[in-house]
């Protein structure tokens, strides 16, 4: 099983990443990164993967939370006692090719436990904590008020889509800001956003409000380019990317041009839940 991303280099670059966040942290803090799931503080504490939760060791040590991954990955055993171990990556490490592909594939086996971790009661808890204090930013669509944003993956397979953000109120999708663009989707998931509110209503967003209409010279502009009165042709709903989908852009789209916002429907687990009663308005 090769590691190797088919993103175009991006493993290079979550590489180089890694290496500078390693050499920029003071001795002190280097020292301070010790003990049971150093490796997963370590890691979590990198600037581009601000928005994963420290799993915590116990969950990784029950075998049936690990159900599954074992063929997934060549070097299973390794990876789990690096995400285990008491220490964080060296510079001499981090130099070494054969341990910088081992601590890649640690990280992506990581993140696949990072989204089964993120649906237990801890992990809601965890996200919670992050999203009332913003820390996966906010929707940059103006009508939408600063609303804050939670993280979902296009796709629940490594290497098809790095994360993305989802606004609860507009309910589309964006990219998100910053280096954590690099993060893989498939560490949070598909249908991880309507999860986390169906566990938390008290944090649904309330309806919008108002609706921007444009208009020329104060006037609306009726059955035109621009007018919300002109006839719409209805796009595929898109909740996820899938084979099909995957096939029919590629090559047409660089592996860095997404669509800035992507129509979704809301769904969790695959089910629509646009009709349901508390699903969000």
């Amino acid at each position: 099983v090769s590691t190797q991303s088919t993103w175009g280099g991006v493993n290079l670059r979550i590489y180089k990443s890694i290496e500078h966040s390693l050499a920029v942290l003071s001795m002190n803090e280097k020292d301070s990164i010790s003990g049971e799931g150093a490796w997963i503080t370590w890691l979590c504490s990198l600037e581009e993967h601000s928005f994963l939760c420290e799993v915590d060791p116990e969950f990784i040590r029950d075998q049936f939370n690990c159900y599954g991954l074992r063929a997934r990955f060549f070097n299973y055993d390794e990876a789990i006692d690096l995400i285990l171990s008491s220490s964080p990556p060296t510079d001499e490490d981090l130099e070494n090719p054969k341990l910088l592909e081992l601590h890649q594939e640690a990280v992506d086996l990581y993140g696949l436990l990072h989204v089964r971790f993120i649906a237990t009661p801890k992990g809601l808890g965890l996200i919670r904590e992050k999203f009332t204090a913003g820390r996966f930013g906010i929707c940059p669509r103006v009508m939408c008020d600063r609303q804050r944003v939670l993280p979902v993956g296009m796709s629940d397979e490594l290497r098809t889509s790095r994360v993305k953000i989802f606004c609860p109120r507009c309910e589309e999708v964006y990219v998100p800001k910053g280096k954590t663009i690099e993060v893989d989707g498939a560490y949070f998931g598909s249908s991880f956003p309507l999860l986390f509110l169906q566990n938390f209503p008290e944090l649904q967003p309330l309806p919008l409000t108002a609706t921007y209409i444009p208009r020329l010279f104060g006037f609306r502009v009726y059955k035109h380019k621009g007018s919300s009165f002109a006839k719409q042709t209805k796009g595929e709903e898109l909740s996820y990317y899938t084979e099909n989908y995957l096939k029919q852009v590629k090559g047409i789209n660089s592996p860095r041009g997404v669509a800035k916002p992507e129509n979704t429907l809301p769904e969790c687990d695959g089910f629509d839940l646009s009709a349901q009663k508390d699903t969000i308005q």
